[in-house]
């Protein structure tokens, strides 16, 4: 008896969509993910070298950098991994650190705001004068710089997206513009000293003295982590797709546990955990599930890759873009006030210097593509830390800030390579 069973002309999985059978050699279409977690540890050092002649590097790049300038410094001085230094450079990195978020959203879209600097140091201008000089309560003067920040990059995306104007040249009149405003707005004496004991004075001067602050945030982080992961790996494997195994979810929760509560260690050796660090983290994890789990976060995606195809997909480019501008602007302020909280001052040199040029660089470095569609808001944070470790580690050994200058450019403009080399190498891969 014949255990063949009889082919159906209706069943196009089996046969080709023109009703013919598929080639003897064709190959399954197999989600290689199935195969790695088969094979165990083999499985993933095979798929970890594939990603890497195909070009997706992802963030180890800028891993693999943090730690060689970690290693050079320290060997250099060993003050360099000290707790005193180490909070510092994390408190010292918030302001710029939440300037680049903003970018990164830029960035992805495939433009550049140049503003972002004088932003910065308008609405620590705007906040001075309305709660130094007019007496506005601090939260009120706050709110309202802020808003400002949110209204000019608004005021740019229009002029960009409405009137047609390319974002390089928009930003820049911003940077002009803005900068000029905001040396009207601090008037002749140039100098608005702020309450050494307010409001915008504790977002980089306030600790959380508790040895429990910094553990528990770390907790918190490593938990959420685990639970996130838990919980995505369960509902792929409801819905029948290749989802992460328990033993590679604790291997992840474990990789992010140890340097969390090393971190957490090193704070409480100084003063404890900075209130700054919590806003900061705080802000990338939101904005980073912004856009990764909302349908704005798809579409912000989507025109980074092709804004004609998300037209025809029947997304709003206009809206999207303007919001986006909009957000740089918020981010741009709330950076400007970290700003002029480390000096408590807000002044003629507010967003200047190398400000605009640091944050740009903290996005690319940390991994966000300059030509637009891939980024996350975690690049800046790593981005900003390489910065501010080649910052920290040189003013420890007493090098020149020119030679800061320069090994920067250098590490941004190697950045930008390896961006462009994993671009060409995936394209030849297929996999762009």
């Amino acid at each position: 008896m014949s255990t063949e069973l009889p082919t159906s002309s209706t069943e196009p999985a089996a046969n080709g969509s023109n009703g013919q059978a598929p080639a003897h050699d064709a190959l399954p279409a197999v989600d290689p993910r199935l195969l790695v977690r088969e094979e165990g540890f083999a499985g993933y050092w095979s798929e970890f070298r594939r990603k890497m002649r195909s070009g997706e590097l992802g963030s180890l790049p800028v891993v693999v950098g943090l730690i060689i300038i970690a290693l050079v410094f320290q060997l250099r001085d060993s003050a360099f991994l000290g707790a005193e230094n180490l909070n510092n450079l994390f408190v010292t990195a918030a302001g710029t650190g939440l300037i680049a978020v903003g970018i990164v959203f830029v960035l992805i879209l495939g433009e550049i705001d140049l503003s972002v600097g004088s932003v910065s140091g308008l609405a620590a201008a705007v906040f001075a004068v309305l709660n130094v000089n007019h007496g506005m309560p601090e939260w009120l003067a706050l709110v309202l710089a802020i808003l400002s920040g949110a209204a000019i990059g608004a005021l740019h995306g229009f002029f960009f997206a409405r009137i047609g104007v390319p974002a390089f040249v928009v930003t820049l009149a911003g940077l002009l513009g803005w900068n000029g405003l905001m040396l009207q707005v601090l008037g002749s004496n140039g100098t608005i000293n702020l309450d050494d004991s307010g409001l915008v004075a504790g977002l980089t001067n306030h600790y959380f003295s508790d040895v429990a602050a910094a553990y528990g945030l770390a907790t918190v982080a490593v938990a959420g982590f685990f639970l996130v992961s838990f919980r995505d790996s369960r509902r792929r494997e409801a819905a029948g797709v290749p989802s992460r195994p328990l033993s590679e979810i604790v291997l992840r929760t474990v990789a992010l546990a140890v340097p969390a509560y090393v971190v957490a260690w090193l704070f409480n050796q100084y003063k404890g955990l900075p209130l700054a660090v919590v806003i900061f983290l705080g802000v990338v994890v939101a904005l980073d599930l912004v856009l990764r789990r909302t349908s704005y976060g798809r579409k912000v995606f989507a025109l980074g890759g092709s804004v004609e195809a998300a037209r025809r997909a029947g997304i709003n480019v206009a809206a999207v873009r303007i919001s986006v501008f909009a957000l740089s602007g918020t981010m741009a302020a709330v950076g400007g006030m970290f700003l002029a909280s480390q000096i408590n001052a807000a002044n003629q040199s507010s967003g200047a210097g190398s400000l605009l040029m640091n944050a740009i660089a903290a996005a690319v470095i940390g991994g966000t593509s300059l030509f637009g569609g891939r980024g996350k808001t975690w690049s800046a944070l790593l981005g900003v830390l390489v910065i501010q470790s080649i910052a920290s580690g040189m003013a420890l050994l007493g090098i020149a800030s020119a030679v800061q200058y320069m090994i920067t450019g250098a590490v941004l403009l190697a950045a930008v390579v390896i961006d462009s080399v994993s671009r060409r190498t995936q394209k030849t891969a297929g996999r762009a």
